[in-house]
């Protein structure tokens, strides 16, 4: 299955560092997320432009996974010849991940 359909996504930027969360729709779905959506596999996934570290972490209060992934947006919004230099979309394409 895709992450999307057991969950949404928001994503933040400042600089060179993409911030991603990963929220289950149903808290029940909070545990397969963590069990599935490593660090590692995140890693992976966003390889081809992510050359930096990916840090996760738990929000455990409010069932969420956020996601650090840094020098990701190939220098930062003034600097990044990409076409979405925010990096907005990062959110979009992590939750066609499949688990």
């Amino acid at each position: 299955m895709k992450l999307k359909e057991i969950a949404h996504s928001r994503t933040g930027d400042k600089g060179e560092i993409s911030n991603i969360s990963l929220i289950p729709y149903q808290e029940k779905d909070y545990g397969l997320l963590k069990e599935k959506v490593t660090a590692k596999k995140v890693k992976k996934y966003f390889s081809q432009i992510c050359h930096g570290e990916v840090t996760r972490y738990e929000l455990e209060g409010l069932k969420s996974l956020n996601f650090v992934l840094d020098k990701t947006l190939g220098g930062g919004v003034t600097r990044s010849l990409a076409i979405d230099r925010h990096g907005k979309a990062l959110c979009m394409a992590l939750l066609e991940m499949e688990i």
